[in-house]
C-alpha cells in the first residue's frame, strides 16, 4: 500500500520518477528555449490536446506560477470589464476576491452557496463566467456548462484536470496547475483555450491594457506557441506532467481515467455511509467529488486518526484547515491505486476501534 493521500501535492507515480531519473543529464540543467525541454513541452500540449479530446482550433497555453498566478493574469487578459462567480469554497471564492481587487475591473458578480454544496450559474449582463470544476477544499463537484451564448467561461480545474471529463464545447478556459490529478509538481498554470478565449486574449494583450510582463497572457501565448514559457520553468513539473498525461492515454484516456477515480472514491463513500462514525461531508451524491472525498467522524477526533495514520505511512489525510470540521480528506486521484483506497477504510476502521472510550 502506497500511504499518500494527499489533495496536493499528490502522489507521484514511480515509474513517471525512474523515467525522468532516466534522463540522466540530457534534461535536467538544459536550457528551456532548446529542443530538449521544448520537444517536452510540446509532449505535454499534444498530450493534453487528446486527454481531453480538443478541436483542432484550441491551444495550450502554459506559464510560470501556478493557478493562484494564472487569478491575477486572468484578471489582465481574459476578464474584459465584469465576470459572474461561483463561490461554494476557498478556492472558488480566492477567485472572486482577486476580481473584487482589480481597480480596473467592475465590482463581480457573486453567487455563493454554503461548504459541501455548490451553486449554479445564471445568464447575467457579464462577459465572463467563473466557476470550479472541483472545490479541493470541500469535496464538491461541479459540471462545466455555459450560461449563456455570450460571455467566456472560465473554469478552474486544478484538481479535476485529468480525472473528470468535461465538454469542450461548455468551456472557454480550462486552466489548472499539474500538483494534483496529474501527479506533478507545483510551480506551472496550464490552460486549455477556445478561439473565443484566444481572441479575447490577443484584444486584450495588445498593449493598450498595462500588465506585467509575467502576468501577460499574450505573451504567455506566443512563448506557447513555441513550446517554451516566458521565464524558465521547473523542468521536472513538465517532465513528470508529461508522463502522466502520456500513462492515462496509453491506459484508455479521460474516461478511464474518471472511472478509476470513481472507484476508489465510491469506495471511501460506501465506507463512509456503512460506518458508525462516519459520514460523507457531502450529502447531494451528485455533487461529491470523484478526486477529493472529505467525511466527517463523529465520536474520535479527526487529528487524533490522522495522526495514527502519519505515524505509520499514511500521509496528508487532514481536512482542509480553513473549514475547521472534525474531517479526513482523502485524495482519490488517479496515480492512487483503487485497491489503496480500501485498505486506506480499513486501517482508519482499525484506528477508530482502538481511539473509542
Amino acid at each position: 500500500m502506497d500511504g499518500r493521500f494527499g489533495s496536493g501535492p499528490s502522489k507521484v507515480r514511480k515509474d513517471a520518477l525512474d523515467s525522468l531519473a532516466a534522463t540522466g543529464s540530457r534534461f535536467l540543467g538544459t536550457s528551456h528555449r532548446k529542443s530538449t525541454v521544448k520537444n517536452q513541452v510540446h509532449r505535454l500540449q499534444n498530450g493534453l490536446s487528446d486527454l481531453f479530446q480538443l478541436p483542432d482550433d484550441w491551444e495550450i497555453l502554459l506559464g510560470n506560477g501556478g493557478t493562484t498566478l494564472f487569478w491575477d493574469a486572468a484578471s489582465f487578459g481574459l476578464i474584459e470589464n465584469r465576470s459572474q462567480h461561483l463561490t461554494f469554497g476557498e478556492f472558488s471564492a480566492k477567485f472572486a476576491t482577486v476580481i473584487s481587487h482589480a481597480p480596473h475591473l467592475a465590482a463581480p458578480e457573486i453567487i455563493e452557496s454554503l461548504p459541501g454544496t455548490h451553486p449554479l450559474s445564471t445568464p447575467s449582463n457579464v462577459d465572463s463566467y467563473a466557476l470550479t470544476h472541483n472545490e479541493t477544499s470541500t469535496g464538491v463537484m461541479v459540471s462545466p456548462s455555459r450560461p449563456s451564448k455570450d460571455g467566456l467561461v472560465l473554469v478552474d480545474a486544478t484538481s479535476a484536470a485529468g480525472a473528470a471529463s468535461w465538454e469542450s464545447d461548455e468551456v472557454d478556459c480550462y486552466y489548472f496547475a499539474p500538483q494534483k490529478a496529474l501527479a506533478s509538481d507545483g510551480g506551472l498554470w496550464l490552460a486549455a483555450c477556445s478561439p473565443k478565449a484566444l481572441e479575447r486574449i490577443e484584444r486584450l494583450c495588445d498593449g493598450n491594457r498595462w500588465m506585467p510582463a509575467t502576468l501577460n497572457l499574450g505573451i504567455a501565448l506566443t512563448n506557447s506557441r513555441q513550446h517554451q514559457t516566458y521565464n524558465t520553468p521547473a523542468l521536472t513539473t513538465i517532465f513528470l506532467a508529461a508522463e502522466m498525461v502520456d500513462w492515462l492515454n496509453q491506459s484508455g484516456g479521460i474516461a478511464w481515467s474518471e472511472a478509476r477515480c470513481r472507484e476508489s472514491s465510491n469506495s471511501i463513500y460506501r465506507w463512509a455511509e456503512a460506518s458508525e462514525h462516519a459520514d460523507p461531508f457531502v450529502q447531494i451524491r451528485d455533487q461529491r467529488s470523484s478526486v477529493v472525498c472529505t467525511i466527517d467522524l463523529q465520536g474520535v477526533d479527526a487529528n487524533d486518526v490522522s495522526n495514527t495514520l502519519r505515524a505509520n505511512g499514511i500521509v496528508d489525510t487532514e481536512s482542509y484547515r480553513k473549514l475547521g470540521r472534525n474531517q479526513l480528506r482523502l485524495a482519490t486521484f488517479p496515480a492512487i491505486e483503487p485497491t489503496d483506497a480500501v485498505l486506506l477504510c480499513q486501517s482508519i476502521d482499525y484506528i477508530i476501534e482502538r481511539l473509542l472510550p
